[in-house]
């Protein structure tokens, strides 16, 4: 099992940035990839982005496409989201999500260990 454990969210303009850490512990060398999910008020959780935790490869939802960067650092067992050119409708709980099965990147289901989530509000 993955231990996940999210940071940096908080309030911000919309224009605005910032940026998330999940950092991973546990059995993190069973770790085939990671995700960052979201879920708004009232809607149900949607992915945003995924990232390759050996290659570094990366896919978006087509919402974040552009504005959103997700990258990792293994030495430091942490996978981050960038978040730029934010939007209200960008306001959410984020959650990153690992995956310990060699599933195709653009498979956005399968997802076996989730973090406890850190909210973003990007105020108008």
């Amino acid at each position: 099992q993955v231990q996940l454990v999210e940071s940096g969210g908080g309030l911000v303009q919309a224009g605005g940035s910032l940026r998330l850490s999940c950092a991973a512990s546990g059995r993190t060398f069973s770790i085939y990839a990671m995700g960052w999910f979201r879920q708004a008020p009232g809607k149900e959780r949607e992915f945003v982005a995924a990232i390759s935790w050996s290659a570094g490869g990366t896919y978006y939802a087509d919402s974040v496409k552009g504005r959103f960067t997700i990258t990792r650092d293994n030495a430091k067992n942490t996978v981050y989201l960038h978040l730029a050119s934010l939007k209200p409708e960008d306001t959410a709980i984020y959650y990153c999500a690992a995956r310990r099965r060699p599933v195709p990147l653009v498979t956005t289901t399968g997802y076996d260990d989730w973090g406890q989530g850190t909210q973003v509000t990007v105020s108008s």
